[in-house]
């Protein structure tokens, strides 16, 4: 195993990294770093659970060559539960489709059960080869005043090592910005200091003319909000309920049913549960119900998308398309080219902690 391990990590994506602190990696490096430990030891079941969620178009591509491999060896049986279907259909032998209540619709070859069960599965809510969602958001980014204004920013975990180079960034009321990049560009990081959860080494961040990391956070959280690539990380409460009613005021609480219901986790259902037993992609629904029910000018999300279904990606694009039809702007960071094409009218690439690209889209 130990003369495996520059192998794979190589194979994910990693190689140079032996040295780095595992907490100081991106989420996407994580997720590599935990591939890389399950390829190690050429274990005989291999069992992925959304293993592409935050990975960028190469490490995802590279996963899939890897899986690739193993199925064309035969060397271990691999059970890979997977939304991104459009890559990870070919590799199967059997599909096994299973319904919001975790009833199989269908099981065979993939080839069949698409012929046989395509309908209910679509009704199901379940993404299939080569299909486009609903919901896109139409029209053109309107651009009202500056809102966010990065100027020169600079920040390091380690402030010998910048995640963060040197950045000079404008965010216009009303914009839809997808911040892309490969693992590791400082997306995230980005992310962070725009509303105050980090302040720069070096350079100024003005929200809404002030400096958000000195802003009390109970008036911070009505003007910016961010969501975690991990949602529980932002959990507090022991239920559902108590988590999306925290700290609201009475106008705020009196859109909440209505919200939660919108994104498919109403109330009467799942009040009393644990966030932390939601599935993956409930508790990222949660995780932006709670922010957007202070209505926030400027929304920032870290992989927004990750673990939905269907359903769940085309309510969670309605809601945001009411958000910003208010005059809220949108800033993603994320490595869906699909939620890419279906938000964004501004693209902001990141490379080694620099902007590489920053262009308007159609």
């Amino acid at each position: 195993m130990q003369a495996r391990v520059p192998e794979v990590l190589a194979t994910v994506g990693l190689a140079g990294t032996e040295r780095r602190r595992s907490r100081r990696l991106s989420g996407g490096q994580q997720q590599r770093l935990a591939l890389a430990g399950a390829l190690a030891p050429r274990p005989g079941l291999l069992v992925l659970d959304e293993p592409t969620a935050n990975l960028d178009p190469g490490g995802t591509a590279a996963l899939m060559a890897t899986l690739s491999d193993l199925r064309a060896e035969r060397s271990a049986t691999i059970v890979l539960i997977e939304h991104r279907v459009d890559q990870a259909w070919p590799l199967a032998d059997v599909v096994l489709a299973l319904d919001d209540e975790g009833r199989p619709l269908d099981v065979g070859v993939p080839a069949d059960v698409l012929a046989r069960s395509a309908d209910r599965m679509r009704a199901a809510g379940i993404w299939l080869p080569g299909e486009v969602a609903s919901g896109r958001i139409e029209g053109p980014s309107p651009s009202g005043p500056v809102v966010v204004d990065a100027d020169n920013v600079r920040f390091g975990y380690d402030r010998a090592e910048p995640v963060v180079r040197d950045l000079t960034l404008q965010i216009a009321a009303g914009e839809r910005i997808a911040i892309v990049g490969p693992n590791g560009s400082g997306k995230s990081t980005l992310g962070r200091l725009l509303v105050g959860l980090l302040r720069p080494d070096h350079g100024t961040i003005r929200l809404g003319g002030a400096d958000p990391a000195r802003v009390p956070a109970a008036t911070l959280a009505r003007h910016a909000a961010y969501v975690f690539q991990e949602p529980e990380r932002q959990f507090l409460a022991q239920t559902v309920e108590e988590e999306v009613r925290l700290g609201l005021t009475d106008d705020e609480l009196a859109g909440v049913d209505d919200l939660m219901a919108r994104l498919g986790l109403p109330l009467d259902s799942f009040g009393a549960r644990s966030p932390y037993r939601l599935s993956g992609g409930e508790q990222r629904r949660l995780s932006l119900a709670c922010v957007l029910t202070r209505r926030p000018e400027v929304l920032v999300l870290d992989e927004p998308t990750f673990g939905q279904d269907r359903r769940g990606y085309e309510g969670m694009l309605a809601i945001l398309r009411d958000h910003m039809d208010s005059g809220a702007c949108l800033v993603a960071a994320t490595h869906d080219e699909r939620f890419v094409r279906d938000v964004a009218r501004r693209i902001v690439e990141m490379d080694d902690g620099w902007i590489a690209r920053d262009e308007a889209v159609a």
